[in-house]
C-alpha cells in the first residue's frame, strides 16, 4: 500500500519529479563516465608501447628517457654510439633491437629515424603490431611512412612530397629542403605517439646532415664531377648526398625485447654498467608507472569534481522533496486520518527518495552505455581509448551503489520533517 501511494505521490509530481530525477541521471552519468574514461586512459597511457621489455639512452632521467623516446616530449641529453647499439642487439639475452633516432620534424611533428624492425617488433595495446592503412614501408633513402594523423591534418597522400626541417617546433627554419622525402606509406591509427610521427630510415637521417654541422648547413665547394648536378638541383655550392648509406654515427635510443623477460634485471643492470659510455636501459612499464605517478592527479582531480555533481545532485533531490513539505500538508493530515502513523509518513518520504534515486540512476547508466556505443568507434581511432559498450565493472557497481546509498541518506532530513510536521499537525489542517 506505501509503495502504490509512493508512485501515486511521485506521479500526481510528475513534471517536478522528471526534472530532479533527470539531475539525478545526468550526475550518475558523469561519475561513471569520467570513471570509465579514467580507467581506459590510464589502461591506454600504459599501453603506449607493449612488448618493449627495456629502452637505452644516454644517461638520464628514466621519465625524461620514456618521454622523448616513446612520447616524442623533449630532446634527448646526448645520442648514443651506433656500435654500442649493435653491441646490444649481439647480447645473448636479445631477440630483438629496434634503433631510433630523433631530433628532425615537419610542422610540429616528429621524425623518426629506424629500421624495418621498428614494424616487424613494435607494439602498442597489448602486443597489437603497425599496421598500414595504405602504400608500403620505406626501401630506401628518401622514403617517409606517416603516422595516420600527420596525414590526416596536413593532407598528405601516397606520393606527396615531404620536406623536413632541423630540429623540432611548430616553424620549420632551418629545413633540409635540398633532399625531400617521398611519402610512400600511412600507417592505420594507433591513439599513440605513433599518429605523430614521420618514419624514415637511419640511412636517410645520416644523409641529409652529412653536410650540417651544430645545426647549421656547411656549404662545401662542388668538385668537377658534381658541378653539373648541382646546378640542376638549383644550389651553387651543394650537392645532396642522395645515395649515401653507409651506418649511422650515433642514434638516440634503443628499444630491446629479450627472448626471456626474467633476465630482464640483470640485463638492465649490466647496461647501466656498461663501460663503452654512459648509458641508461629502463623497464617502461615501471617508468610509466612512475610518470603516473606525477600526472595522474588530474585523474584524482577529475573524479573528485564528479563526485561533487553527484552529491549536488542529491542535495538538489532533496531541496525538491523538502520545498513540497509545506503544500503535502493537507496530503499527510488525510493520511494520517486513514490511519497512518507518523513512521509510515517518514516512509513515504525516504521510498520516495529511493526510487528518484534509483530511477535516476538507471537512467543514468543507460545514457553511459548508449554514449560508449555511439562513441567508441570515434574514441578509439583518434584517442586510442578502446572502451568497451555494454559493459560493467565491479568498481562501476560500487559507484553506483554509493550514489544508492547517498539518495537514501539524502531522504533522510525530508522524511524527518515529515515525521515531525505530522505528529505536530495531527488532524489539523493548515493551509
Amino acid at each position: 500500500m506505501l509503495l502504490k501511494i509512493t508512485r501515486a505521490s511521485l506521479w500526481n509530481r510528475r513534471f517536478a519529479v522528471a526534472l530532479t530525477l533527470f539531475t539525478v541521471a545526468i550526475s550518475v552519468a558523469l561519475l561513471l563516465a569520467v570513471e570509465r574514461l579514467r580507467v581506459e586512459t590510464r589502461r591506454s597511457f600504459a599501453s603506449t608501447i607493449s612488448g618493449t621489455d627495456l629502452i637505452v639512452g644516454a644517461r638520464t632521467g628514466p621519465v625524461q628517457l620514456l618521454l622523448y623516446s616513446v612520447f616524442r616530449i623533449g630532446d634527448a641529453s646526448n645520442n648514443i654510439r651506433y656500435s654500442s647499439f649493435q653491441e646490444l642487439a649481439a647480447l645473448p639475452q636479445v631477440a630483438w633491437a629496434i634503433p631510433i633516432s630523433l631530433g628532425d620534424s615537419h610542422r610540429g611533428y616528429r621524425v623518426l629515424g629506424t629500421t624495418s624492425t621498428y614494424f616487424e617488433h613494435f607494439r602498442y595495446a597489448d602486443q597489437r603490431g603497425l599496421k598500414l592503412a595504405r602504400g608500403a614501408e620505406f626501401a630506401g633513402i628518401g622514403e617517409a611512412v606517416l603516422g595516420a594523423e600527420v596525414a590526416a591534418r596536413l593532407g598528405y597522400e601516397i606520393g606527396d612530397a615531404v620536406v623536413i626541417a632541423h630540429g623540432i617546433g611548430n616553424r620549420d627554419i632551418m629545413v633540409h629542403d635540398d633532399q625531400p622525402f617521398r611519402v610512400v606509406g600511412i600507417l592505420e591509427r594507433t591513439g599513440t605517439p605513433v599518429d605523430r610521427t614521420l618514419h624514415v630510415s637511419l640511412q636517410s637521417i645520416d644523409a641529409i646532415h652529412a653536410d650540417w654541422q651544430h645545426g647549421v648547413r656547411i656549404p662545401r665547394r662542388p668538385t668537377a664531377g658534381d658541378g653539373d648536378a648541382s646546378r640542376e638541383v638549383g644550389h651553387d655550392v651543394h650537392v645532396a648526398p642522395a645515395t649515401a648509406a653507409a651506418a649511422p654515427q650515433t642514434i638516440t635510443a634503443v628499444f630491446l625485447g629479450l627472448k626471456n623477460r626474467a633476465a630482464a634485471f640483470a640485463l638492465q643492470r649490466q647496461i647501466n654498467e656498461y663501460s663503452g659510455e654512459p648509458l641508461l636501459a629502463i623497464m617502461p612499464a615501471m617508468t610509466m608507472a612512475q610518470l603516473w605517478s606525477l600526472v595522474g592527479v588530474a585523474e584524482s582531480a577529475l573524479l573528485l569534481v564528479a563526485w561533487c555533481v553527484v552529491v549536488a545532485g542529491l542535495l538538489g533531490m532533496t531541496t525538491a522533496l523538502v520545498s513540497t513539505l509545506s503544500e503535502r500538508r493537507r496530503e499527510m493530515a488525510i493520511l494520517r486520518a486513514i490511519g497512518a502513523r507518523p513512521w509510515q509518513i517518514a516512509a513515504l518520504l525516504m521510498l520516495e527518495s529511493a526510487l528518484i534515486t534509483l530511477l535516476g540512476t538507471a537512467l543514468g547508466v543507460l545514457l553511459v552505455q548508449l554514449g560508449v556505443l555511439l562513441l567508441a568507434p570515434s574514441l578509439s581511432g583518434q584517442f586510442g581509448l578502446h572502451l568497451q559498450p555494454l559493459t560493467f565493472t565491479l568498481r562501476e557497481l560500487g559507484l553506483v551503489l554509493a550514489v544508492l546509498v547517498g539518495g537514501q541518506i539524502a531522504g533522510i532530513l525530508p522524511a524527518l520533517l515529515a515525521y515531525r510536521r505530522s505528529l505536530a499537525d495531527g488532524l489539523t489542517i493548515r493551509i
